[in-house]
Order: C-alpha cells, then structure tokens, then sequence
C-alpha cells in the first residue's frame, strides 16, 4: 500500500487496540521490501523514540509500504 494508506491503517490499528497491545508492541509503518523492513525494523528498536511514522521513507526503494507489529521487548 501507499504510504497515505499505511497511515491510515496504522491510525486505525492504533485506535482499536486496547492498552495491553499498545504498552507491549510497536504499530509501525514499514517497507513492504522484507530485506528493507527488517533494517528499518533494527534501526527502530534500537531508538524507537527518534523515529516518527515518516522515518520508514529512507529506507523504501519502491513506495510501498505495510503496517506491523511486534513486540517491544523482542529485539
């Protein structure tokens, strides 16, 4: 998807999850390329507080986007 619509759907993931979800993991907006979302998703986790939803741009090739999750204390 594009990155309005992962916007979008993160917002919409973040409004419906109830508080356990939200304290334990990361809703983050990703590169749809796997090799490309798993470096976002090792540069994030290691400063998860310098990135903002639009960070994820540098590290796509291709404007196309997923929205994951996964577990803070994971990596």
């Amino acid at each position: 998807m594009k990155y309005n619509e992962a916007l979008q759907y993160k917002k919409e993931a973040v409004e419906k999850a109830d508080d356990s979800v939200l304290e334990n993991y990361y809703i983050v907006i990703v590169p749809a390329d796997t090799d490309e979302s798993a470096k976002y998703i090792e540069e994030y986790s290691k400063h998860p507080d310098q990135f903002k939803d639009d960070s994820c741009k540098k590290y796509c090739s291709n404007e196309e986007y997923l929205v994951v999750s996964f577990k803070k204390d994971s990596l």
